[in-house]
């Protein structure tokens, strides 16, 4: 599907993509994190074909992508905030994407403009965000494009329409499967869609694993502070907060049965760390040198 190998790249002389690699082989809803900066935005415009990288090569169903029409007839990328001509209407813009997506599902995207509530006459730059977002879903979903990047496909959305969103999502993507790569701040209401993630940290992946084993790690642990030490242990710790004589902490562990008796043997509260502040506490341990 595709293949990053030691792709670099820079902006006026400053790294942003650094010797990254990354393979998705079949088709899958990967999610794509990272904090402000990371260089999410540059891979998803790399993939794209949008820039070409400085070092390594990239692949997409086997065609480099930058300045390559094969390569684009297997993409449609839906950028935040979409750059949607000013003249065009709703229809327009369908029609634009039709032209360039083979596997266009016509059908598909008149039910998502329903579901939607899009008027096919409104004219784009008088839309919502909520409803640009919602236009850029109809197109990506509408695509069937073998690699669908879509970034924060929720931005602007209210809480019934991003369910929606997430329903019509798994419907398209169980009959028409394909690679769904989805950047998102959402990442505790997409993790139950989610195969796989992959976090970007620094130009650099730092995690690409199943959705299976990553939101199972992270747990807390409350109690008195000499008890939660000795449970502790060696493990690593991302997270601790003193108040008084109790001591909570989080440390780099699946949420196992194990850990629940070793807790409950302890008198030590055990519960499962979100996350999103999982995902920020790696980061921010990278970050500081503390591997």
């Amino acid at each position: 599907m595709i293949s990053l190998s030691n792709v670099s790249y820079a902006y006026d002389e400053t790294p942003v993509i650094k010797s990254f690699s990354y393979d998705e082989y079949d088709p899958i809803i990967t999610g794509l994190w990272g904090r402000n900066g990371a260089g999410k935005t540059t891979l998803m415009k790399l993939l794209a074909g949008h820039q070409k990288p400085a070092e390594g090569t990239i692949k997409i169903m086997g065609h480099q992508p930058y300045n390559n029409e094969k390569a684009q007839k297997h993409l449609c990328y839906m950028q935040e905030d979409h750059p949607f001509s000013d003249i065009w209407t709703v229809s327009d813009a369908l029609r634009f994407y039709r032209y360039f997506n083979p596997n266009w599902n016509q059908n598909l995207a008149e039910q998502l403009l329903e579901t939607f509530r899009l008027h096919q006459k409104k004219k784009t730059k008088k839309l919502s965000t909520g409803m640009k977002t919602a236009l850029q879903v109809v197109i990506g979903l509408a695509s069937q494009a073998d690699v669908t990047i879509l970034d924060e496909p929720t931005n602007g959305l209210d809480a019934g329409m991003r369910k929606e969103f997430y329903k019509l999502m798994l419907a398209s993507y169980d009959a028409y499967p394909r690679l769904i790569l989805i950047s998102t701040h959402q990442i505790e209401e997409l993790q139950p869609l989610l195969e796989s993630i992959v976090v970007v940290h620094d130009g650099k992946p730092l995690m690409h694993e199943s959705m299976d084993s990553v939101r199972e790690r992270g747990i807390w642990l409350t109690g008195e502070i000499d008890k939660v030490n000795e449970l502790v242990g060696s493990q690593r710790v991302y997270e601790e907060n003193i108040m008084g004589s109790l001591k909570k902490v989080m440390i780099d562990a699946p949420l196992s049965s194990e850990w629940k008796e070793r807790a409950k043997l302890s008198g030590v509260t055990l519960e499962k760390a979100q996350l999103q502040d999982y995902l920020l506490n790696i980061t921010e341990r990278v970050k500081e040198g503390m591997r």
